[in-house]
């Protein structure tokens, strides 16, 4: 593929601003190559230097994060907000708490959020943030006073209107709690200021499953598409916390049948298939005991525990014969020879509930065999949806039932879909959901951008 020549020049100026920041330079990649068609037939995105503008932060803030262990020993972490653009709205995007948070990691799932958003049709713009703290193993006592420590800083950058952090990676309902409890201690006021809360003080039906069951409900629109349907394939599915168990639940309410999970220990085999009483278990084993997968084998029968072997060039979880594939747990979680064997066992279908869990020769891979691939910023887009919807019930101080935000969540992923789908057969070739989310997430964003100035 011949790359745009502007693209060319911005990627060039990207790469030697921030050379030490692999993930963010991956992202910017990957979305820029895609736009080169669409680049071609609109020179106004040029003339504006669109390009430039929207692959750097409106803001980024690092800050020190303080705060006493159990022991009283004084712990530093350090804390980062990332505004990376709002020419559609507030900034929206989670918090992750996790040892590999660094300034990379963080603008790449930023700026990928800004597409994402998009594609939603909400009034978001694209933000993310975080720390390195690692709550594994923390007391309820010290996550508490670390969130508090945290807040204490990051008040001063979001509000409702502004930027309104979720929950990623190590972020659940606990710490959102003790965010939000801060926030309103320091601010006196009782505002939609983060997502992911719970139902008790202004938390919406659906946001915990909605990241999982986005996924599965793309996958179903991009099988429709085919005149095909979920019900009886084959599914594998990574990790084990929030997106894959909701996505497990999802795929047995339609029939079909999980026949993986994992965590950072290793991974299990459901050689007939997850139950519901197998899915109960594992949620009851990461939500409440937060234990290892391996106790799964141990429990059920038919069920295989393989432990990660470290510096492996493959995962063996990838090469077990299914008809879908769901990687739900972290970023280049696939290989190109992951994606290889994934081919062989037969997988013609990848919807990503992770962000950026495949690798750019994964990728190529897919769409070389063009499969129907959904990357994240269409397939994930279901969490920060409903997110966005959290937002909008909050402001209005009402609560919808549940079955009213999984239609609007369903709507949302159909409408995501046909976005996709429409942009790719006018910009590249249909059904190439990469290109086709790319160009559809981007141009929203960079009309607004233009209508709005040079800001």
């Amino acid at each position: 593929m011949t790359r745009n020549s502007y693209v060319s020049e911005v990627l060039d100026k990207v790469r030697a601003r921030d050379p030490h920041q692999p993930e963010f330079l991956q992202a910017v990649e990957e979305v820029l190559d895609s736009l080169g068609s669409m680049l071609d037939k609109h020179p106004e995105y040029q003339k504006h230097r669109v390009l430039e503008r929207v692959c750097e932060p409106e803001r980024a803030f690092q800050f020190r994060v303080p705060w006493l262990d159990d022991k009283n020993n004084v712990q530093v972490n350090r804390g980062f907000r990332i505004q990376f653009n709002s020419a559609i709205g507030p900034y929206k995007g989670g918090l992750r708490f996790h040892p590999s948070v660094n300034l990379s990691i963080l603008k790449f799932l930023a700026f990928e959020q800004i597409f994402k958003n998009s594609l939603t049709g909400q009034m978001i713009g694209g933000g993310k943030g975080g720390s390195d703290f690692d709550p594994k193993g923390k007391s309820d006592a010290e996550v508490m006073r670390f969130c508090q420590s945290f807040m204490s800083e990051l008040f001063r950058h979001i509000n409702a209107d502004c930027d309104v952090p979720a929950g990623d990676i190590g972020v659940g309902g606990r710490e959102i709690g003790f965010l939000f409890g801060q926030y309103k201690r320091l601010k006196n006021e009782f505002v939609g200021v983060l997502t992911g809360k719970s139902l008790e003080w202004g938390g919406s039906l659906v946001r915990p499953e909605a990241t999982g069951y986005g996924s599965v409900y793309f996958a179903c629109e991009m099988l429709g598409a085919k005149g095909q349907n979920i019900s009886g394939k084959k599914c594998l599915v990574s990790g084990s916390g929030n997106v894959s168990q909701f996505t497990c639940q999802k795929l047995l309410q339609l029939g079909a049948t999980p026949i993986t999970a994992s965590d950072s220990s290793g991974w299990v085999h459901f050689k007939d298939g997850m139950t519901n009483e197998m899915l109960n278990e594992m949620m009851a084993l990461k939500n409440v005991r937060r234990g290892r997968i391996s106790e799964l084998a141990d429990k059920f029968k038919n069920v295989e525990y393989h432990e990660t072997k470290k510096g492996a060039d493959h995962n063996p979880l990838w090469a077990v014969k299914a008809d879908c594939a769901f990687p739900s747990a972290t970023q280049n979680e696939i290989n190109g020879a992951d994606a290889k064997n994934l081919l062989a066992g037969g997988v013609k279908v990848v919807s990503e509930g992770a962000n950026m869990p495949s690798t750019p020769e994964a990728i190529n891979a897919y769409l070389d065999a063009k499969i129907m691939y959904g990357p994240g910023k269409a397939a994930n887009a279901g969490g920060v949806a409903t997110s966005a919807l959290e937002m909008a019930q909050n402001s209005s101080r009402i609560a919808w039932p549940f079955d009213e935000v999984d239609n609007r969540l369903k709507n949302i992923m159909k409408n995501i879909h046909k976005n996709a789908f429409e942009a790719s057969k006018v910009y590249s070739w249909e059904g190439n959901y990469v290109d086709g989310a790319n160009i559809a997430g981007f141009k929203k964003v960079a009309d607004s951008m233009i209508a709005q100035g040079v800001v």
